[in-house]
């Protein structure tokens, strides 16, 4: 089946985050809204199929998840990324950023100090300091226009109260696929204090072609028993308002304690429409996912090649994974708050500012190009528009 990733859906009037908002961050609603990690393409057939299948049926009453439900997950991981973690080492949880906060409650306590990687996804930022955890920043590095981690810096900052690092793994903001010498380097710096690493890999599945994902607990037995990965068909499979996404926990030990937790906060469950279109991801979404994939990276390429030719003064980072571009606008002689209005009001661009990412998101902005061509066609031009004016 041929997808039609060209369509412009309206979101208008349909309590999108994306849309909504909109008003509240920018001060406008007149924006093309390129900021939340949700795309505009129509969610796949085979998604929206099976929920309606299920809708026939005259009771929507309290669901267990389907017998195929965590298989299908296994396969698709052994088939994508060579690994076979055993069954009873995975299991449901309704959303990543909630899994991590959860598993901060559960292994750290108060003032314990947690490690991320910014500029990194800003959750991250918010759960540990949420929850009245030490924040530690190990801040990225930037090595030939790509993202490098620091590990002199991570040594230096380890102390006997770091418990835990939080690793984005492909990154977000930057689009990084972690390579395997890197996350060894991570492994043996963590496995060493015995810092428990939670890997979030919700971009697993939208590395572009060249590169490989990694998962975090592949790298060694030391990784694979001092780790937590979360995974979730939720973006890619642009389903992220049905919440569905899995813990993979090879350690008995922590998968035990983990899972007691879970379901002490009656957190480990999902609801009837999640577990349908997952199965069906798992079952049939590869061709939808390839096809995003070459169209996504289509308008990656267009947005660099745009702003090179037309707009040096922008420099993009090229994403090995996802479909966000981390945009250094430093060539633009503006501030980060002056440079978020600028796109706002006078490009009519809604990005996101990259300060909320933390340290080094300073003259930055993240863009999301899950659209339509043409939208990314128009952002270029009121870009460009803007700033010869």
């Amino acid at each position: 089946m041929k997808y039609n990733f060209d369509e412009i859906i309206d979101r208008a009037n349909t309590d999108s985050v994306k849309v909504e908002r909109c008003k509240a961050l920018f001060g406008t609603d007149k924006v093309l809204p390129l900021w939340v990690a949700d795309m505009d393409f129509r969610t796949p057939d085979f998604i929206m199929n099976a929920i309606n299948k299920r809708m026939e049926h005259p009771i929507l009453g309290y669901t267990i998840p389907p017998r195929n439900f965590f298989d299908l997950f296994l396969m698709w991981i052994k088939d994508h990324y060579n690994w076979e973690p055993e069954k009873r080492s995975v299991g449901f949880v309704p959303g990543i950023v909630p899994a991590i906060a959860l598993a901060v409650q559960c292994f750290t306590q108060p003032d314990d100090e947690i490690v991320i990687q910014p500029p990194v996804y800003h959750p991250f930022i918010h759960i540990i300091k949420n929850n009245n955890r030490s924040l530690v920043y190990n801040e990225l590095k930037v090595v030939k226009g790509k993202f490098e981690m620091d590990f002199e810096d991570l040594e230096s900052k380890i102390t006997s109260k770091t418990k835990m690092l939080i690793l984005c793994n492909p990154h977000n903001p930057g689009g990084k696929v972690w390579s395997l010498s890197t996350l060894r380097k991570l492994d043996k710096i963590c496995s060493k204090h015995k810092i428990i690493v939670i890997s979030d890999e919700i971009h697993a599945d939208m590395v572009h072609t060249g590169s490989k994902h990694i998962p975090y607990a592949t790298v060694s037995a030391k990784a694979s028993q001092n780790s937590i990965t979360f995974m979730a068909p939720s973006k890619v499979f642009n389903m992220p308002g049905l919440i569905s996404s899995f813990y993979i926990i090879p350690n008995s030990d922590l998968n035990r304690e983990y899972s007691d937790y879970l379901n002490a906060s009656e957190s480990n469950s999902g609801n009837i429409f999640a577990y349908q279109a997952t199965v069906a991801c798992y079952a049939r979404g590869e061709n939808w996912r390839v096809q995003m994939l070459k169209y996504v990276k289509g308008n990656i390429d267009y947005v660099i090649d745009f702003l090179n030719e037309y707009l040096p003064q922008i420099k993009p980072m090229r994403p090995d994974a996802s479909f966000l571009i981390w945009l250094d606008c430093k060539g633009l002689g503006m501030e980060t708050d002056e440079l978020y209005k600028f796109f706002a009001h006078k490009a009519g661009l809604g990005l996101n500012k990259g300060t909320m990412f933390g340290p080094g998101g300073e003259y930055h902005l993240r863009m999301n190009v899950a659209v339509p061509r043409r939208i990314i066609e128009q952002a270029m031009m009121q870009l460009k528009k803007a700033i010869s004016f």
